[in-house]
């Protein structure tokens, strides 16, 4: 009789604890369903990372001739691309934003998040915007549907750019239902700030009303009347600015070390040089060796870093922000379409608000004789307007994604193809070599000197 109560006994046990052994799959470390602010927090740093200052973004500065890297050629910096160097970037937007993003919007939607729903809505928008300004057609009706559908296909530009001004114009929809649930500190960008991200997605709406300018079947009135509108309600000072504030060195920082050899550009260094722009000793350091103001020009003879200009603290150090979209772009995309409505004396005062906006996020008076002297030199005509508009934006714009943008379809600030080229400017990127093999389309023959859809 005991050792039959002994064995009912272990018995027991064993079926007891059964439930909590069965749960070994389970694994708390790696959760598959976790609430909306344990995903915001995560893809807003992939995107400051690695989609506005990641390989991507790194490739871009080459073409527009921000960085330079001290080595011979080729290299990417002198066009030689090949479609393997993408493939982290393509998981960056798709894997860790896009697919990230739906989860959380379908997440906040189900449960009546709207601030988080919006929030997703207007991310997604900036993401899918940058990635089909890289790539041109690129999946997203289709996407996102797991082992459904291993293999979507390609959405032209033009559909994309319809989806993205759904997005914003959902998000801000989101916003209006006035939800008392807003982030807070798993919010980087804006701390649960609904008025921000309202004015963020007007701003996004202008930007990409206006990369239509010249985009077949559209015309730049009727763009520059749609991003005026926007405008209205957009990014209203400084403070509206979308930026990622890191304690430690930031991405860009870390993009300068000394294995990278990336200095910057002669180009770049030279034109604020040439200009006589108070901005130079915010934004570039002088060269350790020589004392002086000296970017590097791609072709020339391997020399020492030392002998080559840095970016400043300020831009790359310890306690830098990235800047993604700012108060700066607002006002000269509002003076771009101005321009395109009302003419150069219309736009000028405009103009001249956005210099006057980054010189005082660089922590200068507007008023002191070396600004307005600056602004005064830059001044705005018929002939130059969109010239010059371009050039500033480019320098409040510095080490952005949306500069290259800006030439593709303005011509400005004017560059020429680096030497040893091996071909003409890049005008987007190579698709990744693991979407080719994995999900291949028509599209991915493009080489790097086709135009989008928007840039005939």
């Amino acid at each position: 009789m005991k050792r039959s109560f002994i064995i009912l006994i272990l018995s027991t046990a064993l079926l007891g604890g059964c439930k909590k052994y069965l749960d070994v799959n389970k694994d708390p470390n790696n959760p598959v369903d976790v609430q909306e602010a344990l995903i915001l927090a995560p893809v807003e740093a992939n995107i400051s990372d690695n989609i506005f200052a990641g390989n991507a973004a790194i490739n871009i500065q080459y073409f527009v001739q921000t960085i330079a890297p001290n080595q011979e050629n080729p290299g990417n910096w002198s066009y030689q691309l090949f479609n393997n160097y993408f493939d982290g970037d393509w998981t960056a937007f798709y894997v860790a934003g896009l697919n990230n993003l739906r989860i959380l919007n379908d997440k906040a939607e189900a449960s009546g998040k709207s601030n988080y729903a919006a929030i997703a809505k207007i991310l997604s928008a900036y993401v899918l915007g940058t990635a089909t300004d890289l790539w041109g057609d690129i999946p997203y009706s289709q996407a996102f549907q797991g082992n459904k559908n291993f293999t979507p296909v390609y959405d032209k530009q033009e559909t994309i750019y319809t989806a993205v001004q759904d997005l914003l114009a959902k998000g801000i929809s989101d916003i209006e239902k006035g939800s008392a649930i807003v982030p807070g500190g798993d919010d980087y960008f804006y701390a649960g700030d609904m008025d921000k991200w309202k004015k963020l997605a007007y701003t996004l709406q202008a930007r990409y009303y206006m990369h239509l300018t010249n985009a077949p079947g559209n015309t730049a009135a009727a763009q520059a009347d749609k991003a005026l509108q926007a405008l209205n309600n957009a990014m209203q000072s400084n403070d509206d600015d979308l930026k990622f504030q890191y304690e430690g060195i930031n991405t860009w920082g870390q993009s300068f070390d000394p294995i990278s050899t990336a200095v910057l550009s002669s180009t770049f260094v030279n034109k604020l040089v040439a200009t006589n722009d108070p901005r130079l000793p915010k934004l570039v350091k002088k060269a350790d060796g020589t004392g002086l103001y000296n970017g590097r020009t791609v072709g020339d003879p391997v020399g020492s870093l030392d002998d080559y200009s840095y970016p400043t603290a300020w831009v790359a150090g310890t306690g830098a922000a990235n800047y993604i979209v700012t108060y700066s772009e607002a006002l000269f995309l509002k003076a771009e379409a101005t321009f395109i409505k009302s003419g150069a004396a219309a736009a000028a005062p405009i103009y001249i608000q956005g210099i006057q906006s980054h010189f005082l996020k660089l922590g200068f008076d507007v008023t002191a004789a070396e600004v307005t002297n600056y602004i005064n030199s830059r001044s705005l005509t018929t002939d130059n307007a969109i010239q010059r508009i371009m050039e500033e934006k480019s320098i409040a714009n510095f080490l952005n994604i949306e500069n290259f943008t800006d030439w593709r379809r303005t011509g400005y600030p004017a560059i020429t193809k680096v030497n040893g080229a091996l071909s003409d400017i890049p005008r987007r990127l190579l698709y990744p070599e693991s979407e080719r093999l994995s999900n291949s389309q028509p599209q991915q023959a493009a080489k790097v000197t086709d135009r989008l859809w928007w840039n005939p």
